[in-house]
């Protein structure tokens, strides 16, 4: 299994960076999930990716760590 780094970005007016940051995990929990993401892999190849929110709902609701091929 690999590891990536996987960010997501707003901007946010806010007073300083705590509370930006309280503003985002506010905007998380309140709106829908952001669908634009930034990937980066091990070897810091990084590439941009939208998801599409019906395909990104389906995944959500398996439980792939059950999956033997997670293991």
């Amino acid at each position: 299994m690999h590891t990536f780094t996987v960010t997501t970005s707003q901007d946010i007016q806010a007073d300083s960076a705590e509370e930006a940051a309280l503003l985002m995990y506010q905007a998380l929990l309140k709106g829908p999930p952001p669908l634009r993401y930034a990937v980066t892999d091990e070897s810091g190849k990084t590439e941009t990716l939208t998801l599409d929110l019906e395909k990104a709902a389906d995944f959500a609701a398996i439980d792939h760590t059950a999956d033997p091929g997670n293991w």
